[in-house]
């Protein structure tokens, strides 16, 4: 029964960041028909790690160490300001699922990160091999999407698009070897506050605030700034952090191979995105890449060493400082 629990869970949480997140970069298109792009995000990830500090602190209430601050605004940072404001900002010039695709490179960023720590928690060479598959399918899925665009793509947007690939998957390296010792939804709360603040200041700074006032706000950018929250951030982050303490980070990963297939789709439906044979290559090989870093990564991770488990429960017991009274 408890192996059933934990497995219906890992299934629930990758869903979420399958096909939730997939379904994000149409939501972020439609929120850009009227909002900047800074002052969405901003908005969007400040929303949501409001609400779910404050649903952690009815819930646990208490401080947090210096440390622990620390450690989850550099990575909030990291994965809000330095990509999805970004992300946000060359949403403008490319389609979604071109998008998409090209933050399909995370799970190589992740490895290539991981291959500068300590030799004995290295990713295998079999890790890498397996991506390889999902790196050919993106391409088909990058060339349909750039025929949709109509015309060569801007290289600067390109390397913005992949500075903000390279900016996740650092932040998701901290997270993934600072967050473990914090509770997840503690963790993400922190980091979704931190990301948020940086991006609502980027955004006054470049003069988002001054750009849009409330009536220009259509209703279905209000929909979607509301599905950003709530599904986006609340629901599916979470999962992620979760995910990311749970399983292997390249396995995690693997949701930027999956995301593509489902931006291209709704911007097909939705956006009028041309949809053609490429993408149906890229789906199969998509999928493959995926099934062959599952089973990979089932049977070579590591298992986490015995002394470090009651090491990271003192550790947590120690971050949270108990409040003057708690009822």
């Amino acid at each position: 029964m408890v192996h059933l629990w934990r497995q219906s869970r890992f299934i629930a949480a990758f869903a979420a960041i399958y096909v939730v997140w997939g379904s994000t970069y149409l939501a972020v298109a439609l929120g850009l028909k009227s909002l900047p792009p800074l002052l969405l995000m901003g908005v969007r990830t400040a929303v949501a790690g409001v609400i779910l500090f404050g649903f952690v602190q009815l819930r646990r209430p208490g401080l947090v160490s210096a440390s622990t601050w620390g450690w989850a605004s550099l990575s909030g940072v990291l994965l809000f300001a330095g990509c999805h404001g970004v992300l946000a900002y060359a949403q403008q010039h490319v389609p979604t699922g071109l998008a998409a695709v090209m933050l399909a490179t995370i799970p190589f960023w992740i490895v290539v990160i991981n291959f500068l720590r300590p030799a004995d928690s290295r990713p295998g060479a079999m890790s890498l091999i397996g991506l390889l598959p999902g790196l050919v399918g993106v391409a088909f899925i990058a060339w349909q999407g750039g025929a949709a665009n109509g015309g060569a793509i801007d290289p600067v947007i390109v390397l913005l698009l992949l500075a903000s690939a390279f900016s996740w998957a650092t932040g998701s390296v901290v997270s993934q070897r600072q967050g473990s010792a914090t509770p997840a939804i503690d963790f993400a709360a922190m980091q979704l506050l931190s990301g948020g603040v940086v991006l609502l200041l980027l955004s006054l700074w470049t003069g988002d605030w001054e750009a849009v006032t409330i009536d220009d706000i259509s209703a279905v950018s209000w929909a979607a700034l509301a599905y950003l929250v709530v599904a986006g951030s609340l629901i599916a982050f979470t999962a992620y952090i979760w995910l990311l303490d749970h399983a292997p980070a390249p396995l995690v990963a693997t949701y930027t191979f999956v995301n593509p297939v489902i931006a291209v789709a709704l911007g097909w439906l939705f956006l009028g995105e041309e949809l053609s044979w490429p993408f149906l290559v890229g789906f199969a090989l998509v999928v493959g890449a995926v099934v062959v870093v599952w089973r990979v990564d089932r049977t070579a991770a590591p298992k986490r060493s015995p002394e470090r488990q009651p090491a990271a429960r003192l550790h947590q017991d120690s971050e949270r400082l108990p409040t003057a009274s708690r009822s």
